[in-house]
């Protein structure tokens, strides 16, 4: 079985990059097809063999791969597959749009049906990320809309099967793209790595944020809410939202730069007193992880991060996405007591071996089933 994998773009490091690394150790061989790459950017990504498309020979494209949104489709379309069995695309925008002949295999593990397009509409057209040109691209965003919508849907038709990252990212597939979906696998968490300290003599007396600073991410909830409460707060992430959030930021609110090894994240996960998050994530493997450290979870109940907690035991979920109903959570969350090693316990369910058996079993018998239709 020759495979190929396919991501949006290799220019950063996220969750969807360590399900590519996991993936990895099941398929070395498989090649990295993505639109753009910045090895600067992606040290991760220097195990793979990295095929890019003719974006990667346009000026900028490689750290401002937004500005050639309208590009990005035709050039997936350019990339062939001809020569693999099977092809798993990791997408939560263009890469699904890949073509392949009736012989190859296409798998999409979706990570949520294209956010701006969907989703995340709403917020995008609010914060475009443009600058002096909102307006302007607000207005061919409003425009363009129906369009985009209608080419993603077209896109969205050519893998010849789902999985979901979360029952979660399962009902917005179906919901936008019309699409069946059988199988939810969620991402891998490295629980060998994050773990509890052994003794925890002098755990911190903080809060944690973990995320891509941008609007949708909704942080600017959890830092005004511990501002309000003059609770302490550690942001660690980037993004084009981080600088609107240091100023509304109060006193008690410290912002640590994203591009931290795993062994500093590591340190901030284990000596937290709760992870939050007031985002509608997709699945959430920053709270995964802070589970596996044996940390509670804080987070938005309408979110794929729900389904990582287990309510009042390993944390707790508030209903509104606004400052009020995190502040209320926080103030509940500080009159219980939660145990460590029951939220370890729970995180051990998305290790990395069980995604690795799931993902190789699906992808088997998925493949032996396309042959004998062929």
């Amino acid at each position: 079985m020759k495979v190929a994998l396919v991501y949006d773009r290799v220019n950063k490091i996220g969750g969807a990059e360590r399900v590519l690394t996991t993936l990895h150790e099941l398929w070395p061989e498989a090649p990295l097809f993505t639109s753009v790459y910045n090895p600067a950017n992606a040290p991760w990504a220097k195990s793979f063999e990295v095929k890019t498309t003719f974006l990667q020979h346009i000026p900028f494209a490689k750290n401002h791969h937004e500005w050639f949104a309208w590009l990005t489709p035709f050039a997936f379309n350019t990339l062939s597959f001809d020569d693999y069995d099977v092809v798993i695309s990791v997408t939560s925008a263009e890469a699904k749009g890949i073509i392949t002949k009736p012989e190859t295999l296409h798998i999409c593990y979706c990570l949520t049906p294209t956010r701006y397009l969907w989703s995340a509409k709403d917020t995008y057209k609010k914060n475009t990320g443009f600058g002096v040109f909102h307006a302007l691209v607000q207005r061919a965003f409003s425009l363009w809309l129906p369009t985009l919508q209608g080419w993603d849907h077209i896109a969205s038709q050519r893998p010849d099967q789902y999985i979901a990252i979360s029952k979660h990212v399962q009902r917005r597939i179906e919901d936008y793209y019309q699409r069946e979906v059988d199988v939810v696998i969620y991402p891998p968490v490295d629980t060998d790595f994050f773990k509890p300290l052994k003794k925890e003599k002098e755990v911190s007396d903080f809060y944690l944020l973990v995320s891509r600073l941008v609007p949708y991410k909704r942080a600017d909830i959890v830092v005004r809410a511990c501002s309000n409460l003059k609770k302490r707060l550690v942001v660690i992430g980037d993004g084009n939202g981080k600088q609107e959030l240091q100023r509304m930021a109060g006193p008690t609110v410290a912002f640590v730069p994203g591009n931290l090894t795993d062994q500093a994240l590591l340190g901030y996960y284990q000596k937290c007193r709760a992870f939050l998050f007031a985002g509608q994530e997709d699945f959430g493997i920053a709270a995964a992880e802070a589970q596996s450290c044996g940390k509670p979870v804080i987070a938005y109940k309408r979110s794929g991060i729900s389904e990582i907690i287990r309510e009042g035991i390993t944390g707790l979920t508030f209903q509104k996405q606004s400052v009020d109903s995190l502040e209320e959570a926080i103030r509940q969350f500080e009159k219980r007591t939660f145990s460590g090693e029951a939220c370890r316990k729970n995180a051990l369910r998305f290790n990395k071996q069980t995604f690795l058996k799931k993902m190789n079993t699906f992808v088997s018998k998925t493949y032996q089933r396309h042959l004998a239709t062929l």
